[in-house]
């Protein structure tokens, strides 16, 4: 397998996990949860911006240099043996500037109804209902409307990465992105893989789906929302009723774009 690297984001509770917990077993892959470069990545950005007074001394070379120094040095070790799949809802937003710094990278965007992506956060607060989320900065009041509202808004956790998606998909980058859907991913995860594979260049791999089991708790402890990271063994879709109210689930019910073809102005690949 060559080495490189590769990007994972898209919408939260939509299995970016699941996906990442997929690759590792691939042992020429590397793959895991939101790493620390995406935040780092914007704090350069930001203090290499006229913000500083000192960016006066920095030059564009510079600052693209310094960026790719960035991923070199976090994954040094790792990128010796391994293919980086480096994981972060940011990166959807930022695709001109990956495509700058790693000519051959690819973005896959997990995707997923709405609804279901709040849903999935509603019931991780229900689940820990005796300890206050970082999601929603600890507060213990409010009502699922309040926490809805939060995370459509647009630096909220689903907004922001809602809209970043829409820029990727509908951006002049839009041919290094693949749409991976939820559905698709749990029901039929031996052809999602194959596409994964095939989107990157990549020879498959024989993965075992039913021996997936990958999880970060300690993360997750401190993040006030255990389960958040964490995946079941065997990957299988479970039918569920929704325990959102019905006005909050037509609020978003016809925000899958990526389910309407003739949106699909580029031509993405949507699995």
């Amino acid at each position: 397998m060559q080495h490189g690297i590769h990007f994972i984001s898209g919408l939260p509770r939509a299995g970016s996990t699941l996906l990442a917990g997929i690759l590792r077993q691939n042992p020429g892959v590397h793959a895991a949860m939101s790493s620390p470069v995406g935040a780092l990545f914007t704090a350069l950005l930001r203090q290499m911006s006229q913000e500083n007074e000192f960016a006066l001394f920095i030059t564009e070379a510079q600052r693209e240099a310094i960026l790719a120094g960035l991923f070199e040095n976090y994954y040094r070790d790792i990128q010796a043996s391994k293919l980086v799949f480096d994981t972060n809802r940011l990166w959807c937003s930022k695709l001109p500037a990956l495509a700058a710094l790693f000519p051959d990278a690819k973005v896959i965007a997990c995707v997923r109804d709405i609804h279901w992506v709040l849903d999935s956060l509603e019931r991780l607060v229900r689940r820990n209902k005796f300890e206050p989320s970082k999601i929603f900065s600890f507060e213990p009041g409010g009502t699922v409307y309040n926490r809805v509202d939060g995370l459509l808004g647009m630096n909220g956790m689903v907004g922001f990465a809602y809209n970043a998606l829409k820029e990727a998909y509908f951006g002049e980058q839009a041919d290094r992105l693949m749409l991976l859907t939820y559905e698709t991913l749990t029901r039929e995860p031996a052809r999602a893989m194959a596409a994964v594979y095939d989107f990157i260049g990549q020879p498959p791999f024989a993965h075992d789906f039913d021996h997936v089991d990958y999880a970060e708790e300690e993360l997750d402890a401190r993040l006030g929302t255990p389960g958040l990271h964490r995946v079941a063994a065997r990957v299988q879709h479970v039918e569920r009723q929704t325990i959102l109210p019905p006005d909050l689930v037509r609020r978003v019910e016809n925000d899958a774009f990526w389910s309407d073809t003739k949106r699909n102005l580029r031509g993405v690949r949507v699995v």
